[in-house]
């Protein structure tokens, strides 16, 4: 769709600096120097310095953009340096904004970055976007995603979305009162369970690079009026077979307007099943170990990660069997140890725990024990200071400490 330029040209003109650094984008046909001048005018707030904010940020900065936020409350890890590559090693436990500030200060002085390092909220999301004159959404989490999605439609911001899992992703601008919004194409969040995680379901690393570009393509057209904006079509992108897809999206006539923000809790609650009678928090499971320890209870607690994740870390005293195992066999899969006592089932962060409790529901609704799974799982059970070491594995072999953890 042909939009016209989102951003007035800047009334201050290019210095020699930057129409050094700026010459083959004066020089292409099509953009030239105005479209230079409202990229430095422009202000793009980016939501999450990871995988997809990543490129976002390395290229719109690159590109001249005058004024870039990125909102992230989150450290950067060893997990996130395959595909986040505006982190290096040095940079693990640090904040993600400062990490990310440097490198685009290394590649453009000319950017003016601001710092957001909280968490995007019902409450401050509102305020957040309507300082700036698009977002770029990289959130890997629903409830994120909702909010941003919510707020923009209050502020009337365009959007550039993208997302990723595995080995495809999927880019498309929103803007509602100009096309489609998000909530036209996905109303309410998935079904619980329904769809992992990065974290759960993993992501080729080149992947958050090629779908973040597409991204920032799409903004320099926002902000200049160069091109068609990808305004009421979705790219799908098939890493695996090397194809890309288009289609057509469009406004839900019947779709109720979005007036406030829904509050995250919702959300969270939505995905990760918090409060329920089938979960225990990490407190609540060192409080059962204790009074295993004790003698005051029988339990088994099952790991049903992989073995690369187990080698790792695991819970102290805990048994292995993996998801596939229990959604296939069912009660049959746990080993003896695990029988005729209580259970709780962990994972990463709980869907694929929650994944094993529905396949072992059936089997406990005619036993005396109860079945439990951790809610937010080893992350949670990390956060919160439990104790781990390599576990054992369904038949009680020791996991060797050897075993390789790359991809």
């Amino acid at each position: 769709m042909k939009l016209d330029p989102l951003v007035a040209p800047s009334q201050t003109p290019l210095t020699r600096e930057e129409i050094l650094r700026y010459q083959r984008h004066l020089s292409l046909a099509g953009f030239g120097e105005q479209a230079q001048l409202r990229m430095k005018a422009a202000r793009a707030l980016v939501i999450g310095a990871g995988g997809l904010g990543t490129p976002v940020l390395q290229y719109l900065a690159a590109a001249g953009i005058g004024t870039l936020g990125v909102v992230d409350d989150d450290l950067v890890d060893t997990s996130n340096l395959h595909r986040q590559l505006i982190h290096g090693v040095d940079d693990v436990g640090r904040p993600k904004v400062d990490s990310a500030r440097e490198a685009i200060a290394r590649i453009n002085p000319f950017v003016e970055v601001i710092r957001h390092g909280v968490r995007l909220t019902e409450d401050n999301a509102c305020e957040l976007l309507a300082g700036y004159d698009l977002v770029l959404d990289g959130a890997d989490n629903f409830a994120t995603r909702y909010l941003v999605a919510d707020a923009a439609e209050i502020t009337g911001k365009p959007v550039v979305w993208g997302s990723i899992l595995r080995f495809n992703g999927q880019v498309a601008v929103f803007w509602s009162g100009h096309g489609p919004a998000y909530r036209d194409l996905y109303p309410e969040p998935p079904a619980p369970g329904s769809v992992p995680s990065c974290a759960e379901g993993g992501v080729l690393g080149v992947l958050p690079g090629l779908i973040g570009t597409v991204m920032a393509t799409e903004a320099i057209k926002l902000i200049t009026g160069t091109g068609d904006v990808m305004l009421g079509r979705m790219l799908l992108v098939d890493a695996l077979t090397g194809t890309f897809r288009s289609l057509s999206v469009t406004p839900d006539p019947d779709r109720v307007p979005v007036t406030q923000v829904t509050p995250v809790a919702a959300f969270c609650a939505v995905e990760d099943g918090q409060g329920s009678a089938d979960e225990v928090d990490p407190p609540g499971l060192r409080e059962l170990l204790a009074l295993r320890a004790q003698g005051l209870a029988d339990l088994a607690v099952v790991d049903v990660r992989e073995d690369w994740e187990r080698a790792l870390y695991a819970i102290d005293g805990s048994l292995h069997v993996p998801l596939d195992r229990i959604t296939t066999q069912g009660y049959d899969a746990l080993p003896p140890p695990a029988r005729g006592r209580d259970l709780v089932l962990y994972c990463k962060a709980g869907t694929r725990s929650a994944r094993a409790l529905a396949a072992l529901r059936p089997a406990y609704a005619s036993r005396e024990e109860r079945v439990t799974h951790l809610a937010g799982g080893m992350d949670a059970w990390l956060a919160d200071g439990g104790n781990t070491s390599n576990g054992e594995t369904c038949d009680g072999a020791p996991l060797s400490t050897s075993r390789s953890t790359s991809a």
